[in-house]
């Protein structure tokens, strides 16, 4: 479907791509790494026709549609959450308009005759209309769109939400090659799940480029990574490539140090022996053979890492910060009753749970910035408390340079370890020199985590600290907080982050806290949890009750069974029997399924008959109803589609342990 062929690609002296290929085929899914400015954008660009190569050809497959997202969204006028969802066509909205208006019996100011022509509903049903405007709303809602907000005008909403109504109609349109920069920042975890397993079932290709290691382990099955100027393609997810990558660079630099002892040993004989005429011819011709070598490059390896002892905090006291019956409600509507909880000196906690559980207010409780309405929130001896989000809004100086602004600390470090740590974080060469006002939302938070590594309170509070930050950038704060002495407590929804960090879990749900003393593996090994991302937002089973220890609690003995015996597990054809009924009952499962949807897609294709039908719209009352009865049968059979999807591929798994 796409081909790239000996692409060069040039920007002044520096060379991106040099002889570059890449074949993308239908249903492939590949994620696109590369530190930043390797030229991940560029190769965007490249595809998408904004950018000419120097050398080589970008070949499209004829007809194919590519649908791309960008990081940043483009201005928005009047039009609602789900009209920017629906825009299929560029005249799609102006029909949806029309009709919208014809079925609320409001009169349509025309500003061309035809609008009101009879073929406006046949150039509606032409593209699906009806179905297209339920499956927006469908993604609308897995993106977490609330019903009120369809209609809001986008100019009222963030630009995080109008990036959704724009991923939302890139879902709806299905282009054969969907191109995606970094979709998952403007999401939260419920509705990056949720994307996430729309996108494993997607029709079409996926190129992605994504900071997010678990995102990219889920969806991709292969990774075009951007080195030394070439396209380089491992097969495999996130992990997988690094052991592949890991695996050819101890290959290669094998392959490098036998050669570099060959020549070596051929020179060595040549030097000694060429003024010898007896071994003269034999010392040429190790010359020689040192010349028909096909030299093997000195292996380059990746950026080098801050090499720097971080600045510490004071030592504080071991009780850093507690909540001693803690009541908190927004409003009416309760939040925590009797909250307890205790941090000590050195923990690593991170808080997991639902969205809405409460997670970033027991953050903000913790770092003083809500007030409860009962109990008490406590500093331990010599704590001071840095709330990650203060940062961004309350100290960068807006005339400053990022450089001026990152140098404005108290800690002993030089201009160059600044410009260095800086590098890490995004802003090198001339971006150090911007000024802060201009700086994008994300760019002001990567300047914020720099002056917090800088100078760190021994109490960090962090929500979310990943947010806008690449893959070489999380790492940075990896190593940073590796180093720090003092305390953290944090939020994230990502996994490779908290894996990294995290020394003990706090799943937060409906006011209780869960407490793991071990870090995420413990955590989901002893909630079961098969998705190391979902486990962020499930509960544990068996909930203890406020404060109590999830693993302290003893288990009771299972009671005896009379289907055991005593003399041990069931026999291998007891298990057998029990897998066969299993495959049994999930196979009317799915036959049920395969019904209930064949049953909508008749009732479905008689109604799309019926709405063609010019007479019906003479009755503006009754079209209306037929519509909303299309929308809603359309939102039923996508869902029941969906879930039909999900049980059959049950059904498979089942019968693979048959055979």
């Amino acid at each position: 479907m796409l081909t790239l062929t000996g692409v060069t690609k040039t920007f002044g002296d520096r060379t991106l791509f040099a002889d570059a290929q890449l074949q993308v085929n239908r249903g492939d899914r590949i994620g696109l790494v590369g530190p930043n400015g390797a030229g991940k954008s560029t190769l965007f660009s490249l595809i998408l026709g904004h950018a000419k190569p120097d050398d080589g050809r970008v070949s499209i497959e004829r007809d194919s549609k590519i649908g791309f997202l960008p990081q940043e969204s483009a201005p928005v006028g009047d039009e609602t959450a789900v009209e920017i969802a629906c825009s299929i066509t560029p005249d799609f909205i102006k029909l949806l308009r029309i009709i919208k208006a014809w079925d609320q019996d409001h009169p349509v100011e025309a500003s061309h005759p035809e609008e009101l022509h009879d073929d406006v509903h046949e150039r509606f049903n032409e593209v699906n209309g009806y179905y297209v405007e339920a499956k927006a709303k469908q993604i609308l809602a897995g993106l977490g769109f609330r019903e009120s907000d369809l209609d809001r005008p986008a100019r009222e909403l963030s630009g995080g939400w109008v990036m959704r109504a724009h991923l939302a109609r890139l879902l709806t349109q299905e282009p054969d090659l969907l191109m995606l920069d970094e979709p998952t920042n403007h999401l939260d975890l419920e509705s990056l799940l949720w994307f996430q397993e729309y996108l494993q079932s997607y029709p079409g290709a996926i190129l992605v480029i994504s900071h997010d290691r678990e995102f990219l382990n889920e969806l991709v099955s292969g990774i075009v990574e951007i080195r030394h100027q070439k396209l380089i393609r491992y097969t495999g997810n996130y992990d997988g490539y690094l052991e592949l990558r890991a695996a050819n660079e101890a290959q290669h630099l094998s392959a490098y140090k036998n050669q570099q002892k060959e020549i070596a040993h051929l020179q060595a004989f040549a030097d000694r022996f060429k003024a010898k005429a007896s071994k003269a011819t034999q010392a040429q011709s190790k010359l020689k053979a040192i010349e028909r070598m096909e030299k093997i490059e000195a292996p380059t390896g990746d950026d080098k890492k801050v090499g720097f002892r971080f600045p510490q905090p004071i030592r504080s006291g071991q009780r850093v910060v507690w909540l001693d019956n803690v009541h908190f409600a927004y409003g009416d509507k309760p939040v925590y009753r009797g909250l307890g909880i205790e941090v000590e000196r050195g923990e690593r906690i991170v808080l997991v749970g639902p969205n809405g559980a409460g997670k970033s207010t027991l953050l903000k409780l913790l770092a003083d910035k809500l007030t409860p309405q009962q109990g008490t929130r406590n500093l331990g001896h010599n704590v001071s408390a840095g709330y990650y989000s203060q940062y961004r809004v309350e100290m960068l100086k807006p005339e400053r340079t990022v450089l001026a602004e990152a140098m404005d600390t108290p800690a002993k470090v030089t201009e160059q370890f600044v410009r260095t740590l800086l590098g890490s974080f995004l802003f090198s060469g001339d971006s150090a020199f911007k000024k802060v006002a201009v700086l994008s939302g994300g760019e002001k938070s990567r300047l914020a985590l720099v002056k917090l590594l800088l100078d760190p309170p021994n109490l960090l509070l962090m929500d979310e600290p990943t947010t806008h930050l690449d893959m070489s950038s999380i790492d940075a704060l990896v190593d940073a907080l590796k180093q720090y002495e003092g305390t953290v407590v944090f939020i994230s929804h990502d996994v490779h982050f908290i894996k990294a960090i995290a020394g003990k879990v706090i799943h937060v749900a409906a006011g209780h806290l869960t407490h793991y003393q071990g870090d995420y593996e413990f955590y989901l090994h002893k909630t079961k949890s098969l998705s190391a991302r979902a486990a962020l937002t499930s509960a544990s089973t068996g909930r203890p009750h406020l404060g109590q220890q999830a693993e302290s609690k003893p288990a009771k003995p299972e009671p005896k069974s009379a289907a055991k015996s005593e003399k041990g597990p069931a026999t291998e054809r007891d298990q057998q029997r029990n897998r066969a009924a299993q495959h049994k009952q999930q196979q009317q499962v799915v036959q049920k399924l395969e019904k209930q949807v064949e049953q909508l897609e008749a009732r479905q294709t008689a109604m799309a008959t019926e709405l063609e039908n010019p007479a019906v719209w003479g009755d503006g009352q009754k079209a209306a109803t037929l519509r909303r009865e299309f929308e809603k049968n359309a939102t039923q059979l996508l869902e029941l589609t969906a879930k039909w999807e999900r049980e059959a591929s049950a059904l498979e798994g089942l019968a693979a342990t048959l055979r």
